[in-house]
């Protein structure tokens, strides 16, 4: 309140010269160091080769590695006393609560359940060593298992392992060859989705292309990735077995064909997921009162698949009931696999795309919680550490694996403070690897199923989002909306990249769509604001101040065009008019000038040589004189006023870049700025006729100029780039 007051109170009061571009360029001592694309190549050559050959070397290789390798920096600096016994029960409880969900998301990826512990414990352990972050829990997480789920899918779908039966007309299917193959292809697209972090992402600098990837977008992706996970789950609810689908639509044939069976539902299995849910649901809901007492979480999900697994034991459930259960599940670890090079031409798209989501989803966490607790991520690190987790994971047999927020809010929740929670939690899963999982074999698949949907219910009610982006951001709504639509029919790869070319195609029609306003003065001010949305701000006499809030460019030059034209037949203007310049990236406004009622003889096919130079010499009308920068007057309404204009200032202000369609446009109205003036120079924009003086630092030096020049001599478009945020004059 005090500095509102302040501002109130203090007069801001400047006087200097009207300056044009010339002017600045004068008193700012302008430089004409240009840097050409060849040195610029040879410039970045000469700095990375001094930076690999001379500077990697000793003190500095040392810190090239220590940065490579984050452990070998915090460890021994790690304060034993302070975080010890919090790092401990927070890696015994995220890496209990890798157990079941690690199982359950191992079906999301049509792969054996085991296969889903290995995927938790080896990309762990190399986080430990690579990441950066302290609190984020990586592993498997359900939207990568989905997407890794229809790759294996689509490459070794069930009709692949058919073989005959005993009768002539029977046939049967070969679980352990078509499981053996659906591992193969899980760990061959992990494995190249890990090169794509560390090479392209990585090392490469590349991993701006999550930038894309807006929250809107993220968030509505994750929603309908959630309802591809319930729909790949409901035959594990229902025991059914549908036709399994690959490809765009597939979700909604899998949803016909799902409902085609369900006359077929096996009772028992039903009930199994039922009770599951039921008791998941009010557990977690008793766990969550209980967490205000409790320091360490219940373990809500081990505790259900104990009690899973020996109900099923004991009653018998796969033979009375015909419910399906996980299956054999081997004891120890596997040796490395090379991965399948023959599958790598068929898995590109789908292993770019697990490798952007992977780390846009790690590094978005990541960010919060480093922000939370004052530290700093490296984001390309991040990417280094997932890619090779990844990479290393898959010829291990694991699935591709990223961050989960349940698992992370646990670690953080139980007093975890750095990464060595992450390593507790790999030892707790090799344990349960070599020992403790044989134990649930008997353990129902729909229970997993069960574990999953109520996993979930956080990303469902992702869809309140609609409604609050409904009334902050129609556009963003859009895409959220948009986004969930091609999710949902293209699949989760292909429905990634459709939502990312459509989020960019909003940013163009928005440019293509621009507010196109008229300015007048704030009373008192050197501030130019609508008119239309101000009660107070009015036109200035004689000048007309056009304002577009989109840049100028190919798709938009035309409709400019029109715009201006519309707006200048709207206040009684000339309708011709005339420019020789351009405006580019520092926000800029261009000033069109005219006589009275007769078009200027400007462009280079004047009729008389002598005349256009006269006309061209904008210098002789420069003001010299000290101005005060709220000394303009505002005149009659314009509505009202029916004198044709001395000038037509183009504020170009949100103006950010000029390509050769937007420099002829200009050309046709006639004039514009900087970096803008830089491109108006490299296309031999300026020449003896047409110099930077129709250039100005401000729409306010543009209409002093105007207005201190006599009628019968402002003859021609100006330009002014202006240094102020788009806010103001728009």
């Amino acid at each position: 309140m005090k500095d509102k007051d302040l501002r109130k109170r203090v007069p801001y009061h400047i006087q200097r010269d009207v300056l044009d571009e010339l002017g600045v360029d004068q008193v700012a001592e302008k430089s004409d160091f240009k840097i050409s694309a060849v040195i610029l190549f040879f410039s970045i050559f000469k700095i990375f080769s001094f930076s690999l050959f001379n500077r990697c070397t000793g003190p500095r290789f040392k810190s090239c590695f220590l940065s490579f390798v984050p452990l070998l920096t915090w460890l021994p600096r790690y304060p034993f006393r302070e975080n010890a016994i919090g790092d401990l029960i927070s890696g015994i409880s995220v890496g209990i609560m890798h157990l079941p969900q690690g199982m359950a998301y191992a079906l999301l990826a049509a792969v054996p359940p085991v296969f889903g512990l290995y995927s938790s414990f080896y990309p762990i352990l190399i986080y430990f060593i690579f990441g950066t972050s302290k609190h984020i829990s990586v592993g498997t997480y359900a939207v990568m298992s989905v997407m890794i789920g229809s790759v294996t899918e689509r490459l070794a779908p069930d009709s692949d392992f058919m073989i005959p039966g005993n009768d002539t007309n029977s046939t049967s299917l070969d679980i352990v060859s078509r499981d053996a193959e659906r591992v193969k292809i899980a760990a061959t697209v992990t494995f190249l989705s890990g090169i794509f972090q560390v090479l392209l992402l990585g090392l490469v600098r590349f991993g701006f292309v999550v930038t894309y990837l807006s929250e809107p977008l993220v968030r509505a992706y994750t929603t309908a990735a959630a309802i591809h996970v319930i729909v790949s789950q409901l035959k594990y609810s229902f025991g059914i077995n549908p036709q399994r689908y690959s490809g765009p639509l597939s979700l909604i044939y899998t949803i016909i064909e799902d409902c085609a069976l369900l006359g077929q539902t096996n009772i028992g299995t039903l009930v199994v997921s039922i009770v599951t849910i039921i008791g998941l649901v009010a557990a977690k809901e008793l766990s969550a009162l209980a967490a205000r007492k409790i320091p360490i979480p219940i373990p809500v999900e081990l505790i259900t698949i104990i009690i899973a697994t020996v109900v099923s034991w004991q009653m018998d459930l796969k033979t009375e009931y015909g419910v399906e259960v996980v299956g054999k599940i081997p004891s120890g670890l596997q040796a490395p696999v090379a991965p399948a090079v023959s599958l790598l031409g068929s898995m590109v798209g789908d292993a770019f795309a697990l490798a952007v989501v992977g780390y846009g989803i790690a590094i978005s966490l990541g960010r919060i919680f480093a922000l939370k607790y004052a530290y700093k991520v490296d984001s390309n690190q991040e990417l280094i550490a997932l890619g090779l987790s990844n990479s290393i994971g898959g010829l291990f047999n694991c699935f591709a694996i990223s961050c989960s927020m349940s698992r992370s809010m646990v670690q953080v929740s139980t007093g975890g403070k750095s990464q060595v929670a992450g390593a507790i939690s790999a030892l707790v899963i090799l344990v349960i690897l070599l020992k403790i999982g044989e134990l649930f074999e008997e353990l129902p698949k729909a229970v997993l199923a069960a574990i999953i949907y109520v996993n979930l219910q956080g990303m469902m009610k992702q869809f309140g989002d609609i409604r609050s982006l409904w009334r902050t951001n129609k556009v963003d709504m859009v895409v959220w909306v948009m986004t969930l639509i091609l999710t949902v029919l293209f699949n989760p790869d292909m429905g990634l990249a459709a939502s990312i070319a459509f989020s960019i195609l909003t940013v163009v029609f928005r440019t293509q769509l621009p507010k196109y306003s008229i300015l007048g003065q704030v009373p008192g001010t050197d501030i130019y604001k609508p008119v239309e949305d101000y009660n107070q701000v009015k036109e200035i006499p004689g000048i007309m101040i056009f304002h577009s809030s989109a840049t100028l460019y190919f798709a938009n030059a035309e409709m400019y065009i029109d715009a201006l034209y519309e707006k200048v037949d709207s206040h009684k203007h000339p309708t011709h008019i005339y420019s020789q310049a351009y405006s580019f990236t520092h926000n800029y406004s261009a000033v069109s000038a005219f006589n009275q009622g007769e078009e200027p003889k400007f462009s280079d096919t004047d009729e008389s040589g002598e005349e256009a130079e006269a006309n061209g010499d904008v210098h002789k009308l420069s003001v010299k004189e000290p101005k005060d920068v709220g000394a303009v007057e505002v005149g009659p309404d314009p509505d009202t006023d029916t004198t044709l204009p001395q000038a037509i200032i183009l504020d170009l202000s949100p103006v950010n870049f000029l390509d050769t369609v937007g420099v002829k446009t200009l050309r046709n109205v006639r004039h514009n700025p900087y970096c803008v003036v830089e491109s108006m120079e490299n296309g031999d924009f300026f020449n003896e006729k047409v110099t930077k003086s129709i250039l100005f630092s401000s729409v306010h030096d543009a209409v002093l100029y105007c207005q201190q020049g006599n009628s019968e001599e402002v003859q021609y478009i100006l330009m002014s780039y202006t240094h102020t945020r788009i806010s103001e004059v728009s």
